[in-house]
Protein backbone atom coordinates (compact mmCIF):
# COMPACT_ATOMS: atom_id res chain seq x y z
CA UNK A 1 0.00 0.00 0.00
CA UNK A 2 1.55 3.57 -0.78
CA UNK A 3 1.31 6.12 1.56
CA UNK A 4 2.40 9.55 1.51
CA UNK A 5 4.00 11.82 4.35
CA UNK A 6 3.55 15.32 4.22
CA UNK A 7 5.53 18.15 5.98
CA UNK A 8 3.86 21.88 5.31
CA UNK A 9 5.78 25.06 6.21
CA UNK A 10 3.88 27.21 8.66
CA UNK A 11 2.77 29.76 5.87
CA UNK A 12 1.04 29.38 2.62
CA UNK A 13 2.33 26.51 0.79
CA UNK A 14 3.64 27.58 -2.87
CA UNK A 15 5.37 25.11 -4.38
CA UNK A 16 5.78 20.87 -3.37
CA UNK A 17 8.69 18.68 -3.70
CA UNK A 18 7.68 14.87 -4.24
CA UNK A 19 10.59 12.70 -3.00
CA UNK A 20 10.67 9.31 -4.66
CA UNK A 21 12.68 6.36 -3.50
CA UNK A 22 14.49 3.36 -5.21
CA UNK A 23 13.51 0.12 -5.45
CA UNK A 24 14.34 -3.48 -7.59
CA UNK A 25 14.24 -4.31 -11.23
CA UNK A 26 11.46 -7.21 -10.42
CA UNK A 27 9.54 -7.37 -6.83
CA UNK A 28 5.91 -7.81 -6.09
CA UNK A 29 6.86 -7.65 -1.97
CA UNK A 30 6.04 -4.21 -0.30
CA UNK A 31 7.55 -1.75 0.86
CA UNK A 32 8.33 -1.09 4.35
CA UNK A 33 8.99 1.71 6.16
CA UNK A 34 12.14 0.53 7.27
CA UNK A 35 13.52 -0.63 3.96
CA UNK A 36 16.99 0.89 2.76
CA UNK A 37 15.55 2.75 -0.20
CA UNK A 38 13.40 4.27 1.90
CA UNK A 39 15.30 5.59 4.72
CA UNK A 40 18.24 7.15 2.27
CA UNK A 41 15.93 9.66 0.86
CA UNK A 42 14.75 10.79 4.51
CA UNK A 43 17.41 13.46 5.19
CA UNK A 44 16.98 14.82 1.68
CA UNK A 45 13.52 15.36 2.58
CA UNK A 46 14.37 16.71 5.70
CA UNK A 47 16.85 18.82 3.96
CA UNK A 48 14.50 20.42 1.49
CA UNK A 49 11.76 21.29 4.60
CA UNK A 50 14.35 23.19 6.49
CA UNK A 51 15.74 25.45 3.67
CA UNK A 52 12.29 25.59 2.46
CA UNK A 53 9.90 26.28 5.28
CA UNK A 54 11.18 29.79 4.80
CA UNK A 55 9.95 29.95 1.28
CA UNK A 56 6.56 27.88 1.26
CA UNK A 57 7.67 24.33 0.42
CA UNK A 58 5.70 21.50 1.47
CA UNK A 59 7.83 18.10 1.03
CA UNK A 60 6.21 15.16 0.00
CA UNK A 61 7.57 11.29 0.66
CA UNK A 62 6.07 8.69 -1.60
CA UNK A 63 6.69 5.14 -0.21
CA UNK A 64 5.89 3.21 -3.10
CA UNK A 65 3.45 -0.04 -2.78
CA UNK A 66 5.65 -2.62 -4.40
CA UNK A 67 9.70 -2.60 -4.30
CA UNK A 68 10.15 -3.13 -7.81
CA UNK A 69 9.69 -1.72 -11.81
CA UNK A 70 8.14 -4.83 -12.92
CA UNK A 71 8.61 -4.74 -16.46
CA UNK A 72 5.61 -3.41 -18.16
CA UNK A 73 3.69 -2.96 -15.30
CA UNK A 74 6.12 -0.27 -14.00
CA UNK A 75 4.59 -0.32 -10.58
CA UNK A 76 5.57 3.09 -9.21
CA UNK A 77 4.70 4.99 -11.45
CA UNK A 78 1.12 4.34 -11.42
CA UNK A 79 1.80 5.17 -7.63
CA UNK A 80 3.53 8.57 -7.87
CA UNK A 81 0.77 9.75 -10.49
CA UNK A 82 -1.67 9.24 -8.03
CA UNK A 83 0.27 11.04 -5.42
CA UNK A 84 0.57 13.81 -7.90
CA UNK A 85 -3.31 13.73 -8.79
CA UNK A 86 -3.91 14.25 -4.89
CA UNK A 87 -1.14 16.59 -3.87
CA UNK A 88 -3.35 18.69 -6.71
CA UNK A 89 -6.71 18.47 -5.50
CA UNK A 90 -4.47 19.21 -1.71
CA UNK A 91 -2.98 22.57 -3.36
CA UNK A 92 -4.69 23.26 -6.65
CA UNK A 93 -2.04 25.24 -8.80
CA UNK A 94 0.89 24.84 -6.76
CA UNK A 95 4.49 23.49 -8.88
CA UNK A 96 5.70 20.56 -8.26
CA UNK A 97 9.00 19.36 -8.11
CA UNK A 98 10.20 15.66 -8.37
CA UNK A 99 13.49 14.74 -6.62
CA UNK A 100 13.96 10.93 -7.14
CA UNK A 101 16.73 8.24 -6.78
CA UNK A 102 17.58 5.33 -8.63
CA UNK A 103 14.13 3.65 -9.98
CA UNK A 104 12.94 6.84 -8.03
CA UNK A 105 14.11 8.66 -10.39
CA UNK A 106 13.19 7.02 -13.31
CA UNK A 107 9.61 6.94 -12.20
CA UNK A 108 9.85 10.61 -11.99
CA UNK A 109 11.42 10.74 -15.74
CA UNK A 110 7.90 9.01 -16.62
CA UNK A 111 5.59 10.76 -15.01
CA UNK A 112 7.36 14.46 -15.18
CA UNK A 113 5.24 15.33 -18.17
CA UNK A 114 2.11 16.26 -15.17
CA UNK A 115 1.07 19.61 -15.66
CA UNK A 116 1.79 20.11 -12.17
CA UNK A 117 5.69 19.13 -12.38
CA UNK A 118 8.30 21.61 -13.48
CA UNK A 119 11.54 20.40 -12.02
CA UNK A 120 12.98 17.07 -11.43
CA UNK A 121 15.97 16.20 -9.92
CA UNK A 122 16.78 12.66 -10.24
CA UNK A 123 20.00 11.48 -8.16
CA UNK A 124 21.65 8.15 -9.58
CA UNK A 125 18.68 7.67 -12.08
CA UNK A 126 18.30 4.01 -13.49
CA UNK A 127 17.79 5.37 -17.03
CA UNK A 128 17.41 3.01 -20.11
CA UNK A 129 16.70 3.66 -24.03
CA UNK A 130 13.67 3.69 -23.84
CA UNK A 131 12.50 6.07 -21.29
CA UNK A 132 10.76 9.20 -22.46
CA UNK A 133 12.14 12.19 -23.20
CA UNK A 134 9.17 14.13 -24.50
CA UNK A 135 7.99 14.09 -20.72
CA UNK A 136 10.97 17.01 -19.91
CA UNK A 137 9.25 19.68 -22.52
CA UNK A 138 9.44 23.02 -20.85
CA UNK A 139 10.82 21.39 -17.62
CA UNK A 140 14.36 22.42 -15.53
CA UNK A 141 16.08 18.98 -14.90
CA UNK A 142 19.37 18.34 -12.83
CA UNK A 143 20.71 14.83 -13.09
CA UNK A 144 23.25 14.10 -10.08
CA UNK A 145 24.98 10.91 -10.80
CA UNK A 146 27.75 9.28 -8.85
CA UNK A 147 30.83 9.01 -11.31
CA UNK A 148 31.99 5.16 -9.29
CA UNK A 149 28.31 3.69 -9.10
CA UNK A 150 27.94 0.61 -10.25
CA UNK A 151 24.74 0.07 -9.59
CA UNK A 152 23.17 2.64 -12.68
CA UNK A 153 25.36 3.88 -14.96
CA UNK A 154 26.20 7.31 -15.14
CA UNK A 155 26.74 7.27 -19.01
CA UNK A 156 23.47 6.71 -19.23
CA UNK A 157 22.01 9.38 -17.13
CA UNK A 158 24.24 11.97 -19.25
CA UNK A 159 23.40 10.63 -22.08
CA UNK A 160 19.67 11.16 -21.03
CA UNK A 161 20.79 15.06 -19.79
CA UNK A 162 21.55 15.79 -23.36
CA UNK A 163 18.82 14.56 -24.90
CA UNK A 164 16.17 16.22 -22.75
CA UNK A 165 18.42 19.53 -23.59
CA UNK A 166 16.60 19.70 -26.80
CA UNK A 167 13.29 19.91 -24.87
CA UNK A 168 13.67 21.01 -21.39
CA UNK A 169 13.78 24.56 -20.21
CA UNK A 170 17.25 23.67 -18.59
CA UNK A 171 19.18 20.66 -18.07
CA UNK A 172 22.03 20.48 -16.13
CA UNK A 173 24.22 16.94 -15.41
CA UNK A 174 26.68 16.61 -12.26
CA UNK A 175 29.23 13.79 -11.76
CA UNK A 176 30.41 13.47 -8.32
CA UNK A 177 33.73 12.01 -8.22
CA UNK A 178 34.12 9.17 -6.49
CA UNK A 179 30.95 8.64 -4.99
CA UNK A 180 28.67 5.24 -5.83
CA UNK A 181 25.26 4.80 -6.02
CA UNK A 182 24.67 4.80 -1.96
CA UNK A 183 25.40 8.68 -2.04
CA UNK A 184 26.73 8.23 1.39
CA UNK A 185 30.74 9.14 0.74
CA UNK A 186 29.59 12.94 0.21
CA UNK A 187 26.18 13.52 1.68
CA UNK A 188 26.36 17.29 2.17
CA UNK A 189 27.00 17.86 -1.67
CA UNK A 190 23.92 15.62 -2.61
CA UNK A 191 21.51 17.49 0.06
CA UNK A 192 22.84 20.71 -0.45
CA UNK A 193 22.61 20.65 -4.49
CA UNK A 194 19.15 18.92 -4.37
CA UNK A 195 17.79 21.76 -1.73
CA UNK A 196 19.04 24.63 -3.57
CA UNK A 197 18.17 23.80 -6.95
CA UNK A 198 14.95 22.55 -6.25
CA UNK A 199 14.16 26.07 -4.17
CA UNK A 200 15.88 28.15 -7.01
CA UNK A 201 14.15 26.47 -9.77
CA UNK A 202 10.48 26.18 -8.38
CA UNK A 203 10.75 29.15 -6.28
CA UNK A 204 13.21 31.21 -7.53
CA UNK A 205 14.78 31.65 -4.20
CA UNK A 206 18.19 32.78 -3.68
CA UNK A 207 21.18 30.57 -3.76
CA UNK A 208 23.23 32.68 -0.65
CA UNK A 209 20.92 31.76 2.21
CA UNK A 210 19.42 29.14 1.26
CA UNK A 211 22.27 26.40 0.99
CA UNK A 212 25.92 26.51 2.45
CA UNK A 213 28.48 28.87 1.33
CA UNK A 214 30.32 26.13 -0.45
CA UNK A 215 27.79 24.47 -2.14
CA UNK A 216 26.33 28.14 -3.41
CA UNK A 217 28.59 28.55 -6.47
CA UNK A 218 27.69 24.31 -7.72
CA UNK A 219 24.21 25.42 -7.40
CA UNK A 220 24.18 28.47 -9.74
CA UNK A 221 26.24 26.58 -12.55
CA UNK A 222 23.20 24.01 -12.23
CA UNK A 223 20.46 26.20 -12.14
CA UNK A 224 22.28 28.09 -15.44
CA UNK A 225 22.07 25.24 -17.22
CA UNK A 226 25.41 23.80 -17.53
CA UNK A 227 25.88 20.77 -19.22
CA UNK A 228 28.35 18.94 -17.05
CA UNK A 229 29.76 20.08 -13.87
CA UNK A 230 32.36 17.09 -11.93
CA UNK A 231 32.93 17.81 -8.33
Amino acid sequence: MTALHVTTPSADVRGIALVLHGGRETSTDPVRVHQLAVLRMVPFARRLASAGRAHGLAVVRLRFGQRGWNGELRSPVSDARAALAELTRRFPDVPVALVGHSMGGRTAVHVAGDPAVRVIVALAPWITPTDPVDTMTGRRLLVVHGEADRITDPRASRRYARQAAAVAETVSWVGISGENHAMVRKPRIWHELTAGYVLGALLDAPTVGTVRKQAAKLVEKALAGHEAIVV
